[in-house]
């Protein structure tokens, strides 16, 4: 097979949530359990590290990645959706899987695959595993799929959990519910640490229960660390983070420039103090990892500048608590005009999502090329509801190359909605 043929094979064979949505969910770990035991149990051969969550969860999974890598580890990383190159989900040292390994593990496995018919969530999750294991890493940190307690990564044994936080998104499979959706994620809860990443008091019972019943260790990291915004220097920013009311890492910086970001640090300190337990990390590891996140692990998408005069930003937030976070951001920018290449799927809340939108942007309403994508006249006609203005355009680019046409050099040129917009343009 070429490395084509068996993406091929992938793609169109198997159920691939991103462009089919829940028909493409599995719902239960019965192919995960067969695949762990045809392939020998693969992830037993690394430490591993889960990472779970509404937002952030990518996030986190990149800080620690870098940290661990200037620590000088053999860093393993499983993240998804991809956003231009399949292999951009399975990373070690921030290097894609080789395209010779995506060949293998596909012609070796393929009467199995062919014969149990998992998911492709489910395929790519052990073709990490596997990889991963030949490869020998340290440390692998797993980002979950979807939910936590049915995902296919949570066959793992980590030496930590750690969940980011809890909003409403994907209700229609993991309940409408902020405690539907708490129950799910704390489904990857085992006998070993679990950083909460945000204290929800309506939810916060639901994870200390599940915790005791596991007899893990929980820790609420914003109850053990908070921040001070310090200054944005060389295209990075900068924060004070404190510990029992004294600084305890002084103008940390992160080349992830937005301000939401500080959350995810948070969530990730909070991790790394557990860390230490199982493997040396300095100071140094930590300012130097925390700094370079792009360059260490090639992360796409949040807060990305994509051009300069005007000024072009992209962000994959998808959900309302992730927009709310972004538009937050966009609030304090300085920008003359501001144009909005917004895109949705159709199983999101929209109408809340646009309720939210401002209502001074221009808006270029456009479509992702997967089936899951809402038309964007549907978008279009659904946004004049909450007096929101614009054109439509059946491609991400010719939205972009509208939007760049008419712009003045100050103006402020954003592309979001959805992680498949900003992947055809990133």
């Amino acid at each position: 097979m070429t490395y084509k043929e068996s993406i091929d094979f992938l793609f169109e064979k198997f159920g691939f949530f991103q462009k089919q949505g829940k028909k493409a969910y599995k719902g239960s770990l019965e192919n995960a359990f067969l695949l762990d035991n045809y392939l020998k149990f693969p992830h037993k051969n690394f430490k591993t590290i889960h990472v779970a969550g509404t937002n952030g969860k990518g996030s986190v999974s990149h800080f620690l990645s870098a940290v661990l890598q200037k620590a000088n580890y053999k860093v393993g990383l499983y993240t998804s959706p991809h956003l231009k190159d399949f292999r951009e989900r399975i990373k070690i040292n921030g290097n894609f899987i080789p395209k010779k390994e995506v060949i293998n593990f596909v012609s070796k496995n393929k009467e199995i695959i062919l014969k149990i018919k998992p998911s492709f969530f489910e395929i790519t999750v052990f073709m990490a595993f596997e990889y991963f294991s030949r490869e020998k890493v340290d440390f692998a940190i797993i980002e979950v799929g979807l939910g936590g307690r049915l995902d296919t990564t949570n066959i793992i044994s980590p030496i930590l959990s750690i969940i980011t936080n809890i909003s409403l998104d994907h209700t229609n499979i993991l309940g409408n519910s902020l405690e539907k959706i708490a129950y799910e994620k704390a489904g990857i809860i085992k006998n070993n640490p679990i950083i909460i990443g945000e204290t929800q008091n309506e939810i916060k019972e639901i994870f200390i229960k599940k915790a005791k019943e596991k007899k893990a260790d929980i820790f609420f990291a914003d109850e053990i660390y908070n921040a001070h915004y310090s200054l944005f220097y060389e295209e990075k920013q900068s924060f004070n983070f404190y510990k029992n009311e004294n600084i305890f890492y002084e103008n940390l910086r992160t080349d992830l420039k937005a301000f939401y970001q500080k959350k995810n640090l948070i969530t990730s300190l909070a991790s790394l103090d557990i860390l230490k337990k199982f493997c040396k990390i300095t100071r140094k590891n930590i300012y130097n990892g925390i700094s370079n996140v792009v360059e260490t692990t090639g992360f796409l998408g949040r807060w990305q500048i994509i051009g300069n005069n005007p000024l072009i930003i992209c962000d994959t937030a998808h959900n309302l608590s992730g927009i709310k976070e972004v538009l937050k951001q966009i609030e304090n920018t300085a920008y003359k005009n501001l144009h909005f290449i917004f895109g949705v799927l159709k199983d999101k809340n929209i109408d809340e999502i646009l309720n939210i939108l401002p209502k001074n942007a221009y808006y270029y309403f456009t479509k992702a090329k997967i089936s899951r994508a809402l038309d964007e006249k549907i978008l279009q006609k659904k946004a004049e509801n909450f007096n929101l203005n614009g054109k439509t355009f059946n491609k991400v680019t010719e939205a972009l190359k509208n939007a760049k046409k008419i712009s003045d050099e100050n103006d402020l040129i954003f592309i979001g909605g959805s992680t498949f917009i900003v992947a055809e343009i990133v």
